[in-house]
């Protein structure tokens, strides 16, 4: 998995790819939100439009980093997922506890 970082409008938008799955991309992405919760940036949107995969492990990175941006006083919301995406995080219910948007750009105005 790839994470790039931009900002939108005050919004940091991490731009996630390939396989979100354990291991080394579970660091990847706490270390990221750790460093910029520390910096205050705490509005964060997740872009899925270029995730090819996600397994359980993946949705515990995607929980791992709500729960890090809550208790830093912010919000993570997930943007832009592909069907299949999509499904798994509706079937998992994890649709009930972070918002899921069309776009990025819808993502972003809704903070």
């Amino acid at each position: 998995m790839d994470v790039e970082q931009r900002e939108q409008n005050d919004i940091i938008v991490l731009g996630l790819s390939g396989d979100v799955i354990a291991g080394p991309d579970a660091s990847k992405v706490n270390d990221k939100l750790h460093e910029l919760a520390e910096r205050g940036k705490t509005k964060i949107v997740a872009d899925l439009s270029r995730v090819s995969w996600m397994n359980s492990s993946g949705l515990g990175i995607l929980i791992s980093a709500l729960t890090t941006i809550r208790n830093a006083g912010g919000e993570l919301r997930l943007a832009a997922a592909t069907d299949k995406i999509r499904n798994l995080l509706t079937i998992t219910k994890l649709t009930n506890v972070v918002k899921l948007y069309d776009t990025v750009d819808e993502a972003v105005a809704d903070f």
